[in-house]
């Protein structure tokens, strides 16, 4: 009630309650703030790959990512609705983890990602991160079921411009080695 996802009175869904609905691969209250916050608005769809894999990297990682200046606001803007949201919640006695934001984000592959989603080789987004291979092809793949969940709020809400970013993400991130058939399932 107090973020706005069901009705004072009633307990009806609301509009960001259907929206948080729609997501499954990251943190579902993170990710609906940050579309209802207009945190993807100024951002291109390349770099809207790039902070969405900072909601799913699950594997910590200490790399320090290179940031574009929307990327850099985008990121301070996530660190603030996660704080924000981590406050909310504790006042309502939800039980979670202790060290929230750090539990929800990490920005490690950030860079990485940006500089796939715009054409990259995997050889080279592999030198910008000390995680191994398996990490960053497993991070890219859960991307785009993550740009998918965007996409299906997006048309929750009504919002054409944001449904194109994330189509044209999805594209960008769809391609070589990470999306190739594996050997191993034959």
């Amino acid at each position: 009630q107090r973020v706005s996802y069901v009705t004072r009175t009633d307990r009806a869904v609301e509009l960001k309650g259907r929206v948080a609905c729609e997501i499954k691969t990251c943190d579902e209250l993170l990710l609906t703030e940050m579309i209802f916050n207009d945190v993807f608005g100024p951002l291109s769809p390349e770099e809207c790959a790039a902070l969405c894999s900072a909601l799913i990297m699950e594997r910590k990682c200490d790399d320090q990512p290179v940031l574009t200046e929307e990327l850099e606001y985008a990121r301070e803007k996530t660190l603030r609705i996660a704080a924000d949201l981590e406050t909310i919640q504790k006042q309502a006695r939800v039980e979670m983890d202790p060290d929230y934001v750090n539990a929800v984000l990490n920005f490690g592959l950030v860079e990485a990602v940006y500089e796939w989603a715009r054409g990259l080789s995997f050889r080279a987004i592999c030198n910008l991160t000390s995680l191994e291979e398996g990490s960053i092809v497993r991070v890219i793949s859960r991307l785009d079921e993550t740009c998918r969940e965007c996409r299906n709020a997006a048309t929750i809400i009504g919002d054409a411009e944001l449904l194109k970013k994330f189509e044209r993400a999805s594209e960008l991130i769809k391609r070589d080695i990470i999306f190739a058939a594996s050997l191993y399932v034959a």
